[in-house]
């Protein structure tokens, strides 16, 4: 399946190929899945920025993700438990294909044709 985070207006930011092992997941499953892997890639790099899906504690915001203030390791698991919490406060939306979830436990058929897009949504500055 291919991974996409794009903005409201469709601008992509970042796309990459993630090979799932079930064919049928829940969207619980597919924001799992994703956030293991994304931390588990960061974890083993050298970088000071993170461009995952939502923003790790202790972090400020960059152009294009967030940056620590020094180098450590990102728990998975809390980062798993920020996104299940963004997405129930709309801090993000998906879309598997043309269609926007709406329930984490709604189940899908996912296969490599298939595209998952996170829209992240920015809170209005000032409001």
């Amino acid at each position: 399946m291919k991974i996409i985070d794009a903005t409201p207006i469709g601008t992509q930011l970042q796309a990459f190929e993630f090979v799932q092992l079930n064919e049928r997941m829940s969207v619980r499953e597919v924001i799992r899945a994703r956030i293991y892997q994304e931390v588990t890639d960061w974890n083993q790099s050298q970088s000071l920025e993170f461009s995952g899906l939502v923003q790790p504690t202790d972090t400020e915001n960059t152009l294009n993700g967030y940056k620590l203030k020094k180098r450590r390791t990102i728990n998975w698991k809390e980062q798993y438990t920020r996104a299940l919490d963004a997405f129930g406060r709309n801090g993000f939306f998906i879309l598997i294909g043309d269609r926007q979830v709406e329930d984490l436990d709604e189940i899908y058929d996912v296969g490599p044709e298939t595209e998952i897009s996170f829209v992240k949504l920015m809170p209005l500055v000032g409001g």
